[in-house]
């Protein structure tokens, strides 16, 4: 092994995932050592150790793992946490209404801004799949 197989492919993988966050995408990595997903944003795999990591898009299709409301002085919002099919565990926003997001329900997410706001950082948010 010599010193260039230690140095991480990408040595400030957040700023690519929020480039790639504000075009629209919902990126992760694959690990190429152990093939897992890696999320959040790594400089390695936190599975096997391997640096090579390699950035992939998610279809955003998922289940609720969980949800809960968040109270606030705006009167509040939903929040689910979403295991998407490509392996990994996301926090986002509910569409609408979360008792419309049953435990095991399925959803497809989607990169929204807030038109009002543009210094607001794009955010995840998923709607129910129709059956």
């Amino acid at each position: 092994m010599t010193e260039a197989d230690l140095v991480p492919v990408e040595p400030a993988p957040w700023a690519s995932y929020q480039r790639r966050r504000a075009e629209g995408e919902i990126p992760f990595q694959r690990c190429d050592g152990c093939a897992r997903s890696v999320f959040p944003p790594r400089v390695l795999c936190p599975h096997c150790g391997s640096i090579q990591l390699r950035w992939q898009e998610s279809a955003g299709l998922g289940t609720v793992y969980s949800q809960t409301f968040v109270s606030g002085r705006d009167g509040g919002y939903h929040v689910l946490l979403v295991d998407l099919e490509e392996g990994f565990r996301v926090m986002a926003s509910a569409d609408d209404d979360a008792a419309d997001y049953p435990l095991g329900a399925r959803v497809r997410g989607r990169v929204a801004t807030d038109s009002e706001n543009a210094d607001q950082e794009p955010r995840l948010v998923f709607s129910r799949e129709a059956s």
